[in-house]
């Protein structure tokens, strides 16, 4: 609990000063340097996951048996890949445990999906893959309610991040 609490100071305390420079990134939404609450959503990103999110490609993709996350760097970066392979690994760990704090802390909020897929945990499989230049998340059940929570948790990350249309 005193991690939970210490990690949610760290990520809204690093929320407040936000980085006077904007990083352009063709996928965000054109607004993105104007939008406030994304901007701040980011940086909460940045100190949960760890790497920059402007500079970071998010992929939410929802699959008949569950879905996919995918988070990789845009450029090289060597300490960003290792730290992006660490986060998804310790949330691949997290989630499977039923634990979804991370998701609140990034995005300040319960996020649709979690609450079934912390009851049903022990029927959804997290795998962890290498990326070249980040990882995958593979997310699978043959439970159909926790699909659909899959789904709703997947639906919800990819327009909150504006990581597209990866159905």
């Amino acid at each position: 609990m005193h991690r939970i609490l210490a990690l949610t100071a760290l990520v809204f305390g690093a929320a407040a000063p936000l980085a006077a420079q904007q990083h352009d990134h063709a996928r965000m939404h054109p607004a993105a340097g104007a939008d406030s609450a994304f901007a701040v959503m980011q940086e909460r990103g940045r100190g949960v996951m760890g790497v920059d999110q402007y500079t970071s490609r998010h992929v939410f993709e929802s699959l008949p048996d569950g879905g996919r996350i995918e988070l990789q760097r845009d450029v090289d970066d060597t300490t960003g890949v290792t730290q992006i392979r660490a986060h998804l690994r310790e949330i691949a760990g997290a989630f499977g445990r039923g634990d979804f704090t991370a998701p609140f802390l990034v995005h300040a909020q319960d996020v649709p999906g979690t609450r079934i897929m912390a009851a049903r945990h022990g029927r959804i499989r997290y795998r962890f893959t290498d990326l070249p230049r980040g990882g995958e998340l593979r997310i699978t059940t043959r439970d159909r309610e926790a699909v659909t929570a899959v789904h709703e948790f997947l639906a919800f990350q990819r327009q909150e991040h504006r990581a597209g249309d990866s159905r």
